[in-house]
């Protein structure tokens, strides 16, 4: 079997730590497995994502001794292939327009009892209340409707799931139960972007060939939404590997905002890549 992983940053801000420690994990299965690593930008959040900090994250990766494939996939290079995703599963009756705005969400979150998952399944909007919105232009964003997803799928609904080589929040491992209900009606497409995350990396893990998505434990609730939208497209799901978090002194996950511990400060703070990458235990 192949193996072919990936590394796929935001240029939202400069990366940290524990951008390192993922970029590093993944480049070194890659290595040891004989197979190939792959980067990608993920820059569909035009609002957030610069040129510099795509600039900043090539930078660092030289900089860390990581090599990869060329030319590297920017998804905002590619919209059009989302959207004929988005054209499909709509033909097919699996989306619904959604007007309703963040704020409107939270609201029905609060109002829901105990806080259930149907408050994030807000369902389509009446027939004549969504031609008046369209008329008046209102921008929309494309959900996946649970209940037709799970008509679409009949008894393989049951038999989702997917493989775990490293561990969830909870110590998850093995064949893991996929359970995509937990995260509601998903918008795949944003009224901004035209696409969202979950499609456009279940999209470019498909076309890349990736066999193994190797990735923090943050990330561990969306392998269940992502192993859905793989099987309503027929998509080959890959194996998870989700890491460990690193933590900073507070305690807490390292994140964008802590400029203080941002690869380019350490650099400038005179740390060497051969001693970050020892702190981590990769040499």
């Amino acid at each position: 079997m192949s193996f072919v992983t990936r590394f796929a940053p935001s240029p939202t801000g400069l990366l940290h730590r524990g951008h390192a420690f993922s970029a590093l994990t993944a480049h070194k299965a890659a290595r040891e497995a004989g197979g190939r690593f792959i980067l990608r930008i993920e820059d569909i959040d035009q609002t957030r994502c610069r040129q510099e900090y795509e600039e900043a994250i090539l930078e660092d990766l030289i900089w860390l001794e990581l090599d990869w494939e060329t030319p590297v996939r920017r998804q905002s290079d590619h919209l059009n292939d989302y959207a004929a995703v988005i054209e499909h599963l709509n033909a097919r009756g699996l989306l619904y327009r959604c007007f309703r705005t963040r704020r409107e969400i939270m609201e029905g979150i609060g109002q829901a009892p105990h806080g259930s998952a149907e408050a994030v399944r807000p369902g389509p909007h009446a027939p004549d209340e969504e031609a008046r919105l369209l008329d008046e232009g209102r921008p929309f964003a494309w959900r996946l409707s649970l209940d037709r997803a799970r008509e679409a799928l009949g008894p393989a609904w049951d038999d989702l799931a997917f493989v775990e080589q490293g561990a969830g929040p909870d110590g998850e491992t093995g064949v893991i139960r996929a359970r995509p209900e937990t995260a509601g009606d998903v918008v795949l497409a944003r009224k901004d972007a035209g696409v969202a995350y979950h499609l456009a990396a279940t999209h470019d893990d498909a076309l890349q060939g990736v066999t193994h998505v190797i990735r923090g434990r943050d990330l561990f609730e969306a392998a269940h939404i992502q192993r859905l939208i793989q099987a309503l497209m027929g998509w080959t799901a890959p194996v998870y590997r989700h890491h460990r978090l690193l933590m900073g002194p507070d305690g807490k996950r390292y994140a964008k905002r802590d400029r203080s511990q941002t690869l380019a400060e350490l650099r400038a703070g005179g740390m060497t890549v051969k001693r970050l990458r020892a702190e981590m235990g990769f040499d």
